[in-house]
């Protein structure tokens, strides 16, 4: 008997989250009960015994697809990683620290099937971080956008529903996870935006300090400009084969 095909792939870098990966993927289970859907966990090197969690969790849950890496290789690398596995036509990306909520997939989804976009991505609403960390943010996404002439109101969120064949076809380096959209436009395609939910951590400790927020943000605007200079643009009048 052949199975229906899949309706979505969730892509997830896991990077030592053990404790959070038991409620993440009982969250998701209930917000998309009905759904054929898979979870790509990808697992980033992690050295707190994450992968060992995630193979555990393989045998209750079978939607479940684990992808280890050899080593620890950034987020952009787990994504990488995850788009190759997914198997769904719709790619929805998000944390495993539990900040973001699973029950806004299903509202990213809709969004995405009756726009025709080619993704649609989040902005937190009342963000459950320090003062600190919501600056940090605030400055990092400030700089991406002016160097990048975006209107983007949240780069830094995750959660973001995509068209399969669009993500997998960006160029991907390190960083550029966070200008998936601007990425997404720059070949082409469409970004709608949609108001999702963020959730304090539960966890484990943030992953990233003012380097990676702000002065790598920077760093990574910087190429991701000199990539919309340099990108092909050209139209094929006919052609007579």
């Amino acid at each position: 008997m052949i199975s229906p095909p899949l309706e979505l792939s969730l892509v997830i870098p896991v990077y030592n989250e053990r404790d959070s990966l038991p409620v993440l993927v009982g969250e998701i289970a209930a917000a998309l009960a009905g759904r054929r859907f898979e979870i790509v966990a990808v697992d980033d090197g992690s050295v707190d015994g994450s992968l060992d969690v995630l193979k555990r969790l393989k045998l209750e849950y079978p939607e479940l697809h684990v992808v280890a890496l050899v080593a620890h290789a950034g987020q952009t690398a787990a994504f990488a990683a995850g788009f190759r596995a997914a198997r769904g036509p719709v790619i929805v990306t998000l944390d495993a620290d539990l900040q973001n909520d699973p029950a806004d997939v299903p509202a990213l989804v809709a969004r995405l099937e009756i726009s025709g976009m080619t993704a649609i991505v989040g902005y937190r609403l009342n963000r459950r971080d320090t003062g600190w960390k919501r600056l940090q943010g605030r400055i990092a996404n400030a700089v991406r956008n002016r160097i990048n002439r975006e209107t983007i109101r949240d780069t830094g969120c995750s959660l973001k529903a995509f068209r399969a064949d669009a993500v997998r076809a960006l160029p991907l380096y390190d960083g550029m996870h966070r200008f998936f959209p601007t990425l997404i436009k720059l070949y082409g395609g469409t970004v709608g935006e949609v108001p999702v939910q963020h959730r304090p951590r539960r966890f484990g400790r943030t992953k990233y300090g003012m380097w990676n927020r702000v002065l790598r943000s920077l760093a990574d605007a910087l190429a991701v400009r000199w990539m919309q200079r340099r990108v092909l643009r050209y139209d094929v009048r006919e052609e007579l084969p």
